[in-house]
Order: structure tokens, then C-alpha cells, then sequence
């Protein structure tokens, strides 16, 4: 059976790296442009189902595989769809919707192709009951509804059927009160990105931190927290899957935790609106990490290294953000002034980092190297949704002007 994984793209490693720590095996894993497919046993599979829910920490979605086939024309497409054991997968008197994605291949009339693969599949159902090929197929959806979705690439189609409810982003811990928060995967990525290492002579400091997703997500990935711990997910409503696999997954999960009091808070941020402060401290309760760190009212643009010190209590400092920017909550003009501001007080004049500082900023597309003049020491292409983003990371020290 082939579980397979959604991601923004970008993000495709991170979620490689997620399932070996649970344990899979690289020959289980496949890795492509925003999809990767962990093969595992039919015995056992809901375990699995429930397992990958629960830890992919950068993932978008996660399903498992029906069946998949070449397909170039509209008739291949149908026979190829009716020929694979929806009644294996769809109950009895179930509603089923179907959503679809094509990408560089002959077929692409999205919408159409929902409707064909709708039809095939009635016919699909009715055949296995022996009846006719056109026999209605009743849908009751108080019942419950079966998601299947379609991923067509390069003339080759996968049917899969969603096991995730609400996006995985959702952890269940934030309420949307903030005006443009950062999804928890995005921020997640950008921590595991950014090279932090938890626990060191190193706090993680966001000045902008809006509803606190950056720090909050750093502080549960670092004390062992699932991801999916605090939530549903869709499988547990299928009836060959159910919740037992998720309270085998919440236990695993529950063991793998490491609550025990800090002497120091290593994950701390600040913001400028006095609610977004008060939104980041109760999504922080929500998220079971309120202990763990800290959030002030402050100005990011009055917070030099000398002072985000005393304020942290660590000589080094690793700031990760996501800055207003350009069409989110100010002017591009205004989002350059902020990061170029933002450069004057964590870089030196030649591009590089003051003592004590490592620096992480997202922005759209390369506006912050654009503003600042400044490549970055490492940059990774990243999408928030369907924007292009960039992470700039900056880590090398300028000893000479640090």
C-alpha cells in the first residue's frame, strides 16, 4: 500500500526526514516535486496512516493510494478509473466528492475529469453489487463522505483517497484572530531550515511575532511535541481504519515528549500590536508550551543585538521572521525600509552577521536581498500557499566589524 504525502513545494526532504525518524526505511520512501510516497505493508497500514498524520511536521495532506495508471485520453482515463475496487474503500450508502490536479499532461479539463471520474466510479460500485453498468449509486452523506482526489503528472494518474480532515497545518492550538498568520508548516520548515539548534548557549527570538507561530512551533518541535497531537484527523471516521490507530499514534507520540521545566526560555518573541502579543501568549497555552516561552510588547526596529541579549539573557541569538510585507499588511516602499532596517541592525556594513547573531528572514520572492543589497548565506525557494517566498538565512560572522 502506498501512502502518500502532500507538501508545499520546498518541503519534500524535511518530510523524508520526518518518516525515518519514525522509523521507515529510505527504500520505503519516494521523494517528488511536492508528493512523497512511503510504501508500507497492507498489515498494519492504518497504524501507518495514523503514524504519518501525526508526526510530518512540514507536510500538507497525506492519503493513501487506490491505484494509479498512464492515462492520454479521456476514454483511458474512465476505464482505467471503473477498473479499480472503489467498493473496498467507499461504504455502503457513502457520499463521495472528488477533487483533481493535472500538470503537464495531455489531460487537463480539470473539471471535466472530476465529472468522468465520478461516473466511472458509480459504475465501479454498481458492478461489484451486479448490477447494471448505469444503475444509480445511492449517496447518503449523513453517513459520511469519502474524499478522493486525482493527481495527474506527465500523462500518469494516481487515485487516492484523503485521510487527513483539515489541512495538517491545522494543529488545533490557534484560532484564526490574527490578521495574516504564517501556516504552522511554513514556520516549522523555516526553524528546521534555519539550522537551530534547541538547547545550546543559542535562544530563537522572532521580533515580529505575530500570533507567536514561529516561536511556538520551535518550542513544541524541540520538546518532542507531535505535530497532529492536539487534533482529529479524517481516517478515524473511515470505517477500515477507525480511532484505535489514533490513540496507538497519540501514545507513541505522548512518549516521545519531553516536558520537563526550563531553567531558561530558549523561544521567545515580541511584537509591536499589543493583541498580537495576547494572541501569541494564549496560542502558546493552547499549544501546551506557555511555560516554555516568552512573548513582550516591543518595537523589532529598537531591538539591537546588545539589547535583545539582555532581554533574552543569551550572548547568542538566532532571529527567525516573517516581516510585514509588500501587500500583506503595508506598501513594498514600507516592507524595504523595514528590511533594510532590519539589516542595519543585525548585519555589518559588508553583509555579514554582528557577534552573537545568526539571521533568518522569509520574505516574497528576493525583496530582502534586493532591499539590503545582501546575499544571503543560504537561500531556500519556499511557497506560502501559491506565493513564492525566500528564506534568507545569514550565519557567517564578520569578525573584522562584529
Amino acid at each position: 500500500m502506498d501512502i502518500v504525502i502532500t507538501t508545499l513545494f520546498g518541503l519534500e526532504t524535511l518530510t523524508r526526514i520526518d518518516l525515518e525518524s519514525c522509523g521507515y526505511t529510505k527504500d520505503q520512501i519516494r521523494v517528488s516535486d511536492g508528493q512523497v510516497v512511503l510504501t508500507v505493508q497492507d498489515e498494519g497500514f492504518a497504524d501507518d496512516v495514523a503514524r504519518v498524520n501525526m508526526f510530518c511536521g512540514c507536510a500538507e495532506r497525506v492519503f493513501f493510494s487506490v491505484g494509479e495508471f498512464k492515462a492520454e485520453d479521456f476514454d483511458s482515463f474512465f476505464d482505467e478509473t471503473s477498473s479499480l475496487p472503489w467498493s473496498e474503500f467507499i461504504p455502503d450508502g457513502w457520499a463521495f466528492v472528488i477533487t483533481g490536479y493535472s500538470r503537464k499532461s495531455k489531460l487537463f479539463g480539470v473539471p471535466a475529469m472530476q465529472s468522468l471520474a465520478k461516473k466511472a466510479i458509480c459504475r465501479s460500485i454498481a458492478r461489484s453489487r451486479g448490477l447494471q453498468d448505469d444503475a444509480p449509486v445511492e449517496e447518503d452523506s449523513s453517513l459520511g463522505t469519502v474524499k478522493i482526489q486525482f493527481g495527474m503528472v506527465s500523462d500518469h494518474c494516481r487515485m487516492m483517497i484523503d485521510t487527513t480532515g483539515a489541512g495538517l497545518h491545522k494543529r488545533g492550538y490557534r484560532p484564526l484572530t490574527h490578521e495574516a498568520p504564517i501556516r504552522e508548516t511554513l514556520a516549522l520548515a523555516m526553524v528546521r531550515l534555519a539550522g537551530f539548534r534547541p538547547f545550546t548557549e543559542e535562544a530563537l527570538y522572532d521580533p515580529f511575532c505575530g500570533s507567536g507561530t514561529i516561536v511556538i512551533e520551535a518550542a513544541r518541535y524541540a520538546l518532542g511535541i507531535a505535530p497532529g497531537r492536539d487534533r482529529m484527523f479524517g481516517f478515524t471516521e473511515l470505517p477500515y481504519i477507525g480511532r484505535k490507530p489514533l490513540v496507538n499514534a497519540r501514545q507513541e507520540a505522548h512518549d516521545k515528549e519531553d516536558l520537563s521545566p526550563l531553567d531558561d526560555i530558549f523561544f521567545a518573541g515580541s511584537d509591536i500590536d499589543r493583541k498580537a502579543v495576547a494572541s501569541a501568549k494564549a496560542n502558546a497555552e493552547s499549544a501546551g508550551v506557555s511555560g516554555f516561552t516568552g512573548f513582550e510588547v516591543k518595537d523589532a526596529l529598537k531591538l539591537d543585538p546588545a539589547r535583545l541579549t539582555e532581554d533574552t539573557g543569551f550572548a547568542r541569538n538566532i532571529i527567525i521572521t516573517n516581516p510585514p510585507y509588500g501587500g500583506r499588511l503595508m506598501t513594498p516602499e514600507e516592507a524595504a525600509e523595514i528590511y533594510k532596517k532590519i539589516a542595519r541592525l543585525y548585519l555589518t556594513s559588508r553583509g555579514m552577521c554582528r557577534k552573537g547573531i545568526r539571521l533568518s528572514v522569509i520574505t516574497p520572492d528576493n525583496d530582502f536581498e534586493k532591499a539590503t543589497g545582501f546575499k544571503a548565506d543560504k537561500r531556500y525557494k519556499l511557497y506560502n500557499g501559491n506565493k513564492i517566498c525566500h528564506l534568507n538565512n545569514y550565519y557567517k560572522l564578520d569578525k573584522d566589524n562584529g
